[in-house]
């Protein structure tokens, strides 16, 4: 006799509306900002930084837009409803800041070459506007970079802006008071590894995500060896873990149980300790008695 219960635990999604809201506006007026006075300085890096500033407001527009659908309810149709919006956002957010990082080295290694002129204050002013704006746009995010991977790619992207800007302000200085224009690509070049390597991580774990595989923060090991431990458990097959968002878990589970619980109080106890000691919030599972003449198909497909 199979018995299947499911238990749906979503975690509640953090609302970072009026964070996106105000990141945007901020960026699109900065955005101005920079092409304004890059006409007025004659500033093709200005007008430049623009495009980039640009392309990182696309990434934040990418992110509010995967929070919002991933606070729509489930469907006939899609019964797990938007929710993995927030991984593809995460993976292209991802792809965007390794596009960036690519398009700076590029230019750092033609600036070698071909040593720009020294930075105008007019320049090191604009950029330093911009350290402001996007590290205050990255702190709106801070909070849950750690636990949601849509709201790290909009931390990042705004994070590597700051870097960037700061990068132009420093430069700009050591050209402007020394006259070492070599230093301008270097800190590009600097600045693009520090990116990569916080970006690297992004998007391994988003690809990982994406193709439904065990988030990083989680053992399945641990999670097979603790469901065999509990009293009555005599094996177990078919255990599946997969992510159903950014921040929400789930598993599926045949339980062999000889003697199979007379009420629901310990599957509910199963599902709730699913979600607090391993943030699985969406628990399934299915208990088999093991004694039918026919094994259970997922048995004999899948390995203990």
């Amino acid at each position: 006799m199979n018995r299947e219960v499911h238990h749906d635990h979503h975690h509640p999604m953090p609302d970072y509306n009026r964070a996106f809201a105000v990141g945007v506006a901020l960026n699109i007026v900065f955005v101005v900002v920079e092409i304004t006075y890059g006409l007025i300085a004659d500033s093709l890096a200005l007008i430049t930084d623009a495009g980039h500033n640009l392309s990182d407001v696309l990434g934040l527009l990418l992110a509010w837009g995967a929070s919002y659908l991933a606070r729509k309810q489930p469907s006939l149709r899609r019964t797990y409803g938007y929710s993995r919006a927030t991984i593809l956002a995460s993976m292209f957010s991802g792809l965007l800041l390794i596009g960036a990082i690519v398009v700076i080295c590029w230019e750092a290694v033609h600036r070698f070459f071909e040593p720009t002129t020294p930075v105008g204050t007019t320049i090191m002013v604009v950029a330093g506007i911009g350290v402001v704006i996007n590290a205050v746009t990255a702190w709106f995010f801070f909070s849950g970079k750690d636990t949601d991977l849509n709201i790290r790619g909009a931390y990042l992207h705004m994070a590597a802006d700051a870097l960037v800007s700061l990068g132009v302000v420093v430069s700009g200085f050591v050209i402007w008071k020394f006259g070492l224009n070599w230093f301008d690509p270097l800190s590009s070049l600097l600045i693009a590894a520090v990116i990569f390597w916080s970006t690297w991580g992004l998007l391994r774990d988003s690809m990982n995500l994406s193709i439904d595989g065990v988030p990083r923060h989680l053992d399945p090991t641990a999670v097979r060896e603790w469901l065999l431990d509990q009293p009555g458990v005599e094996g177990m097959h078919d255990l599946h873990i997969w992510p159903m968002s950014t921040t929400d878990t789930a598993m599926t589970a045949h339980l062999i149980m000889p003697v199979p619980p007379v009420d629901d109080d310990f599957l509910h106890a199963l599902s709730e300790q699913m979600r607090y000691r391993f943030e699985i919030s969406h628990a399934t599972f299915q208990i088999e008695r093991g004694d039918d003449e026919l094994e259970c198909l997922q048995a004999q497909t899948c390995a203990e």
